[in-house]
């Protein structure tokens, strides 16, 4: 399962910003076979990431995620952007997140049933089983079509609504995580850091 470590400076300044791009770099050092997955430039400073979002195919270690998850301090040695600023200490947090499980769309994990149609129709209706149920074996969600009078047609339709459900659920995770994943930005907690470096900016 990939896994997602994400660098932001919240809603801090420029300094802020470019402490993410310094500690992504100290992060890949530590952690092999990282590259960038996405990133938030600074509106107007190259080189500074309000966030950066790093990617791995391999288990990254617990003890890696013991070390960086929380807030990252990095002690200004030299600023260049506010060279008389009085503050020198400036914080980023630190996120691991995991990727979605989201069931797979395709054709071979659908199972089709067929069953008796209900309501209107006549004795054709009632004898025939023109009525299909598709079943998404990964998750177990089902859906159930008789509006056709062709088994067929029925399938078909079936298909399309279990297609659209699965969609549905789909969307619906995706919101969930990028909401989650956009409070990072909002719940730096600064102080208690669980690294500090040192250096100019």
């Amino acid at each position: 399962m990939k896994k997602y470590i994400q660098i932001t400076a919240g809603r801090g300044p420029v300094e802020c910003a470019r402490t993410v791009t310094l500690v992504a770099r100290e992060i890949c050092k530590s952690v092999p076979g990282l590259t960038t997955y996405d990133c938030e430039p600074h509106k107007s400073e190259p080189n500074c990431y309000m966030s950066i979002t790093l990617v791995s195919d391999q288990e990254i270690p617990s003890s890696a995620l013991a070390a960086w998850e929380g807030t990252v301090l990095w002690h200004s040695t030299k600023n260049p952007y506010r060279p008389k600023h009085k503050r020198n200490n400036w914080f980023v947090g630190v996120h691991f997140i995991d990727s979605l499980d989201l069931p797979t769309i395709n054709d071979r994990d659908i199972i089709y049933t067929s069953c008796r149609s209900r309501g209107k129709g006549g004795q054709h209706v009632n004898k025939v089983e023109t009525a299909i149920r598709a079943t998404h074996v990964p998750t177990g969600i089902s859906v159930r079509c008789d509006n056709e009078r062709s088994q067929s047609q029925n399938k078909q339709t079936a298909k399309e609504r279990l297609m659209l459900k699965l969609l549905d659920i789909q969307e619906k995770a995706k919101t969930s995580v990028q909401t989650k994943n956009w409070a990072n930005h909002n719940s730096l907690v600064r102080g208690n850091a669980v690294k500090r470096f040192s250096g100019p900016l």
